[in-house]
């Protein structure tokens, strides 16, 4: 009898845990489910590809071309990948890694871009075609050059030498030109802000790295960037985020 009763506890046991692993296993695909939902939604409402103006005046080209909507503006050279999240009535709001927003798009598609120079918004309108914002690809001479080149132009800004270091593999060299330019641009508007300069006053170089994540980290004078080829054209930090690690307070001394 005490075996019989052993065997039924177990039988139980394992039948509870066959239901909470069922249970557990159609949460999972509701959640996933529900994502699916979503990013269907946000790709329905989302605008064609093309060239668009707002109301402010600003152009700017959006890409859907591939698996993330991509956008730039007219006379930059960053391209900015946007990141779908809900909004209220169903609009979707488009964000950098930096979670500013960029766009908000109704579910009639009427979109609306935030800058800078419109930070409450402008409705903007389709203009006709736009070309695609792939990342380009210069060859190991062309990103020597362009390496030299923006290290000049830091050194000149900074008046004294910024190194620049690119150390990724064949794969992620459209990513590793796109980080290089970003960052050096980022780090010349910082330099040109009276207030926000004195953050600069240790830096020392800039390195490129490839990694499994795309992060972007300042420590000891060197801004380090890791690339990730596995994510695709979302596998380098915006200028934004760049910004926000010369920004951010530094960590406390550990004793």
């Amino acid at each position: 009898m005490a075996i019989a009763l052993a065997a039924t506890a177990l039988s139980s046991l394992a039948t509870a845990s066959q239901a909470q692993a069922q249970n557990r296993g159609n949460a999972q695909a509701e959640q996933a489910q529900a994502l699916n939902n979503r990013n269907a939604a946000a790709a329905r409402a989302m605008p064609p590809t093309g060239r668009y103006v707002a109301d402010s005046g600003e152009a700017f080209i959006l890409d859907r071309s591939g698996q993330r909507p991509l956008l730039r503006f007219d006379r930059r050279d960053e391209t900015w990948v946007l990141r779908p999240t809900a909004a209220p009535r169903g609009d979707v709001i488009y964000r950098n890694d930096a979670g500013d927003q960029l766009l908000r798009v109704t579910p009639g598609g009427g979109i609306t871009v935030y800058t800078p120079q419109a930070p409450g918004g402008s409705p903007a309108s389709f203009s006709g075609p736009g070309q695609s914002l792939t990342p380009p690809t210069l060859g190991p001479t062309q990103l020597f050059q362009l390496m030299a080149r923006r290290s000049a132009m830091l050194s000149q800004a900074m008046g004294r030498l910024v190194e620049i270091n690119v150390v990724t593999g064949e794969q992620a060299e459209s990513l590793s030109v796109e980080a290089l330019i970003l960052s050096t641009d980022a780090v010349l508007r910082i330099a040109r802000s009276p207030t926000a300069r004195s953050s600069l006053d240790r830096l020392r170089s800039i390195t490129i790295v490839e990694g499994p994540r795309a992060s972007v980290t300042y420590t000891r004078g060197d801004l380090r960037i890791v690339v990730a080829p596995v994510q695709g054209v979302a596998g380098r930090p915006s200028s934004a985020r760049v910004i926000q690690a010369f920004l951010a307070p530094p960590e406390p001394v550990r004793r």
